[in-house]
């Protein structure tokens, strides 16, 4: 991706000329990994604009390689001589300083005068304010860092993250005073800027964490008033209000953003979790559903899902659901079984049935492994396709397989043998007990 915008560079050197040329050719050097010739290139670029300042870092990182300090920063020297109301050249050569001279006092005191008169022409700004507390705290002077720290402007969401963490770090954290000055610059923050997304989410989560739960959702209701796209923390603003008991706003706050962002798997998450609790069940599977569809899961969460879908009769969800979970788990034969099961059931999608009864099948490596209800379902499938002597024999695997708790099933698949035998005339007087056996279970 870098090369692709060195023809654009060198059509403007082409253009402008001058040490532009040279710089472009540098940088073509460089990308074909000839150093020489890039940092000839440089120098000479250099040479025709000593104030350029990405040729000013360049040259000045190649000098340190060469072991002379001292033209290293003689470069910054001269750019910091006819550039002197430049507040961001000062930053740079004091951020220089810092990596070059560690261990020298004279460097040091140098790099701190450099962001103090940062500090002076732009009072309260972030960048210099920053950097003399950094130097502060490096030697020492905690209390120097806090009375820095107090003359922060909190205008932008990295001013205000940076006098949070910092205020944590600088003070006890059972200091009052310094919690209460979190709290006013989390409020003040808001109040003017109640979009700032990185600002609500931290302010929202301070509030919770010291147990002001109304507070933490006041903020998130004014933040995704102000800006409705912050879905994510729409989310939050609903899960909050399910922990504060105000579920019905809950419910149709995250029914909001679902209806924007389908996809969102928190959302999901938890309403299913609302609805299990409530013993809404179908509502609870609904989302459920939604939500191994997009976070996926395992073959195990997959199969429980769709065993309460099929109990419920919702057959429709089931076989969505699990086509989704054997397209994630194309090896597993339960759940190829189990989607068998659901395409029969489901009337839209009966007649395609068949072929997934026999990849099912082609599946497993012993038939003994059929599980019951299966082995009913393909038992009506092989009916259907007038293979009667086979479909007899699932039947009577299905009798003796399903467990003693699964009545219904097994008195189906009693009723169906019995059927067979009776539109064949015979095994009568055993189609007889069977259905007896049947009206047994079913009471």
């Amino acid at each position: 991706m870098r090369k692709a915008w060195l023809p654009y560079l060198l059509s403007l050197a082409g253009t402008y000329g001058g040490g532009l040329l040279d710089f472009s050719y540098g940088v073509l050097e460089r990308e074909r990994a000839d150093a020489e010739a890039s940092a000839a290139f440089f120098v000479k670029a250099y040479e025709a604009d000593p104030l350029a300042m990405p040729l000013v870092r360049i040259i000045a990182e190649s000098r340190m390689e060469e072991g002379d300090r001292a033209a290293a920063l003689d470069t910054y020297e001269r750019v910091m001589a006819a550039r002197p109301n430049e507040p961001f050249i000062a930053i740079e050569y004091g951020d220089f300083l810092g990596e070059v001279g560690k261990g020298d006092t004279l460097a040091q005191r140098k790099r701190e005068e450099l962001y103090g008169k940062v500090h002076e022409t732009m009072p309260g700004a972030y960048m210099a304010l920053e950097r003399l507390i950094r130097v502060a705290r490096e030697r020492g002077d905690d209390d120097r860092a806090k009375e820095l720290l107090e003359m922060m402007a909190t205008d932008s969401e990295q001013a205000v993250n940076y006098y949070i963490a910092t205020t944590k770090s600088l003070y006890d954290s059972h200091d009052e005073e310094a919690a209460g000055r979190i709290d006013a610059c989390f409020s003040k923050a808001l109040e003017t800027h109640p979009e700032w997304s990185g600002i609500a989410r931290a302010a929202s989560d301070h509030f919770r964490h010291t147990d002001r739960l109304g507070k933490a959702i006041s903020i998130l209701r004014k933040h995704v008033e102000a800006r409705p796209s912050s879905l994510d923390l729409k989310i939050r603003l609903g899960i909050l209000l399910f922990s504060d008991k105000q579920d019905e706003e809950a419910v149709k706050v995250l029914c909001e953003v679902l209806e924007v962002h389908p996809k969102k798997a928190l959302a999901h998450e938890s309403l299913a979790k609302h609805f299990r609790q409530k013993g809404q069940l179908t509502e609870a599977r609904s989302h459920a559903a939604e939500l191994l569809g997009i976070r996926s899961g395992t073959a195990e969460e997959f199969l429980e899902l769709a065993d309460e879908l099929t109990a419920d009769s919702e057959f429709r969800a089931a076989r969505i659901l699990l086509e989704k979970a054997v397209f994630r788990h194309d090896d597993d034969a339960k759940l190829m079984m189990k989607l068998a099961i659901a395409t029969s059931r489901d009337p839209e999608t009966k007649d395609s049935a068949a072929r997934l009864f026999r990849e099912a099948e082609a599946m497993l490596a012993n038939p003994a492994d059929m599980d019951p209800a299966f082995l009913l379902e393909s038992a009506k499938e092989l009916l259907a396709q007038g293979q009667v002597k086979a479909a007899e024999e699932r039947l009577r695997n299905a009798i003796r397989t399903f467990p003693k708790e699964s009545k219904k099933e097994t008195a189906a698949a009693m009723r169906a043998l019995a059927d067979i035998w009776i539109s064949e005339n015979r095994n009568l007087d055993a189609a007889r007990a069977l259905i007896s056996r049947a009206e047994a279970m079913e009471q």
